[in-house]
C-alpha cells in the first residue's frame, strides 16, 4: 500500500491511501494535536464524504483495534504448524486488579503456561515486555499458549 502524505498549509498533514474500492481513507493530523479520520467521496477522491474527529484516546483505541488483529494473524501464521498452540488478544479492563501494576504481578506464565509476546497501547506495540512493564487499562495483551492456558489467562485477568 502506498500512503500519501499531503501537507495542508495552516492545518497540518493528511495521510491517506486508496482502498480496493477506489475510495481514499486516512487521517488528518492537525497542528494543534487533533486527529480526524477521513473518508473520500466515491466519485471524487479529493472531496471528503465523512470526517470524524477523534480524541487522543479514541485514536489509540482505533489503532489497537486495527493493529492488534494483524499482529495476531501474523503470530497465528507463524504457529500454524505447531499443533495445540494458539494466539489470543486479552484486554486489561478498567476495573482490573492489574491496572497500574507490573506485568510480573500477573505471574501469567507460571500460573497458566501462557506467554505474553506483546502489549499494544495507544497504537504502539511493545514486543516481549519484561516483568517490570507497567500495565494500564486499555492495554491489549497478545498472548500465546494452549487453548486451556489461554482460557485460564482470560480468567486470571478478569478475576485476579
Amino acid at each position: 500500500m502506498n500512503v500519501e502524505v499531503t501537507p495542508l498549509p495552516g492545518i497540518g498533514v493528511r495521510k491517506d491511501f486508496v482502498l480496493a474500492s477506489g475510495r481514499r481513507i486516512g487521517v488528518v493530523s492537525h497542528r494543534d494535536g487533533r486527529t480526524d479520520l477521513i473518508v473520500s467521496k466515491q466519485d471524487d477522491p479529493d472531496a471528503c464524504a465523512a470526517s470524524l474527529p477523534l480524541s487522543t484516546e479514541e485514536a489509540a483505541v482505533l489503532s489497537n483495534l486495527l493493529g492488534a488483529p494483524q499482529l495476531v494473524a501474523q503470530l497465528e501464521e507463524e504457529h500454524r504448524d505447531l499443533p495445540g498452540i494458539r494466539t489470543k488478544q486479552l484486554y486489561i479492563k478498567e476495573d482490573s486488579r492489574f491496572d497500574g501494576r507490573p506485568l510480573g504481578d500477573t505471574a501469567m506464565r507460571t500460573r497458566t503456561g501462557v506467554s505474553i509476546v506483546a502489549v499494544m497501547r495507544a497504537g504502539e506495540v511493545y514486543p516481549s515486555p519484561k516483568p517490570d512493564f507497567m500495565l494500564t487499562s486499555g492495554d491489549l495483551l497478545v498472548t500465546v499458549g494452549t487453548t486451556e492456558g489461554l482460557d485460564a489467562a482470560a480468567k486470571l485477568l478478569a478475576n485476579g
